[in-house]
C-alpha cells in the first residue's frame, strides 16, 4: 500500500512538473543552446551562420580591448554592490527594528519600484539628473542663495551658475545602477536580520559593548548569509546591466552588455556576440560556484 502511494505521488509530481519543464526546455534551454552553438560558428552571409566548431570568436573575446571592458564591467558592478551594501544594511536594520505598524509600509516602499517598468524609472531618473532637471535646479537655487548672501555682506557675487553634468558619464551609470539594484540588496538583508536572536544584541549592549561594536561583532557575523545572498543577487544583474549604461552612460561608460548588443544589431556578428555572451555567463557561473564553495566549508564545520 505504501509502495502504491509512493508511485501515485511520484506520478502526480511528474505530471505537475511536466509543464514547467517543457516551458524551460523550449523557451530557455533550447534558445541558449542555439546561441552557444553560434559561438563556435562564423558568418557566411548577412543571415547565414556556418557552425564550423571554430574557437576564433573566443580567441577574439580574449583580446585586450574586450578584456578591459570585462574588467571595467566587473569594477562597476563591484562598486555598485558595495554602495548598495553600505546603504542597504542600515535600511534593512531600520525596517527590522521598526514597529509592527510601520514595518509593512517600509517593506512596501522597498518593493514599490518593482511595480514600475525599468525603462520608465530610468527615464524619470534622467529627467531628475538632466541639465534642466530638478537636481540642477536645486543646486542652482543654493548657488544663487549663496551669491545673494555674499552681496548682502558686501562681497563680490558668485559667478553665473553653470549646470553640473550629472548624465552621460560613469557617475550616472553607477548612480543609476545603485538606484535600480538597491532593493535586491535590502530584501535579503532584511530576511537575515529579521531572524536574528535579539537577546544576543541586548546581552552585548548590557556587557558594555557600544552600538557600533555590537553591529560589527554580533549583527554582521550572524547576518552573513543574507549579506552574501544580497551581494550575489546584486552583483550578477549589475554585471549584465544593459539599459542603464546605454541610456545614462557616455561613450566611455559602456559595459560588456552594450558591446554584446552592438554585435547582434549593428555589427551583425552573431557568432562573436554569442561568444561574448557566454564569456559573461561563464564568469557568472564562476561567481556562483565560489559562493557554493564558501558555503560548503561552513556547513562542514
Amino acid at each position: 500500500m505504501a509502495e502504491q502511494n509512493w508511485k501515485e505521488n511520484r506520478s502526480s509530481f511528474f505530471a505537475s512538473a511536466l509543464g514547467p519543464l517543457l516551458w524551460t526546455l523550449v523557451f530557455f534551454i533550447v534558445p541558449m543552446g542555439i546561441v552557444w552553438a553560434y559561438s563556435f560558428g562564423r558568418n557566411a552571409g548577412l543571415t547565414e551562420i556556418d557552425l564550423v566548431g571554430t574557437l576564433d570568436n573566443y580567441k577574439r573575446a580574449t583580446e585586450w580591448l574586450y578584456l578591459s571592458i570585462f574588467a571595467k564591467s566587473f569594477g562597476v558592478a563591484a562598486m555598485v554592490t558595495l554602495i548598495c551594501l553600505i546603504v542597504g544594511f542600515p535600511v534593512a536594520m531600520a525596517i527590522t527594528f521598526a514597529s509592527e505598524k510601520w514595518r509593512p509600509w517600509l517593506l512596501l516602499g522597498i518593493m514599490l519600484p518593482f511595480w514600475t517598468n525599468l525603462l520608465v524609472r530610468t527615464y524619470a531618473l534622467m529627467m531628475l539628473m538632466g541639465s534642466q532637471g530638478y537636481a540642477n535646479k536645486a543646486l542652482g537655487g543654493l548657488w544663487g542663495g549663496a551669491s545673494w548672501l555674499k552681496t548682502l555682506i558686501g562681497l563680490e557675487p558668485l559667478p553665473t551658475w553653470e549646470p553640473v553634468q550629472l548624465l552621460f558619464n560613469n557617475f550616472a551609470v553607477v548612480f543609476g545602477l545603485v538606484y535600480v539594484h538597491l532593493p535586491f540588496m535590502v530584501l535579503p538583508l532584511y530576511s537575515a536580520l529579521d531572524r536574528l536572536d535579539r537577546s544576543l544584541i541586548e546581552a552585548s549592549l548590557d556587557l558594555g559593548a557600544g552600538h557600533f561594536r555590537t553591529i560589527m561583532k554580533i549583527v554582521v557575523p550572524l547576518a552573513m548569509p543574507g549579506i552574501f545572498a544580497g551581494v550575489m543577487i546584486t552583483l550578477i544583474p549589475a554585471l549584465g546591466a544593459y539599459l542603464t549604461p546605454d541610456l545614462m552612460g557616455g561613450t566611455d561608460s559602456q559595459m560588456i552588455a552594450n558591446v554584446i548588443e552592438r554585435q547582434f544589431k549593428r555589427a551583425n556578428d552573431w557568432p562573436f556576440g554569442a561568444a561574448l555572451s557566454f564569456m559573461l555567463i561563464y564568469a557568472m557561473f564562476i561567481l556562483i560556484a565560489l559562493q557554493g564553495l564558501r558555503k560548503k566549508p561552513a556547513e562542514t564545520h
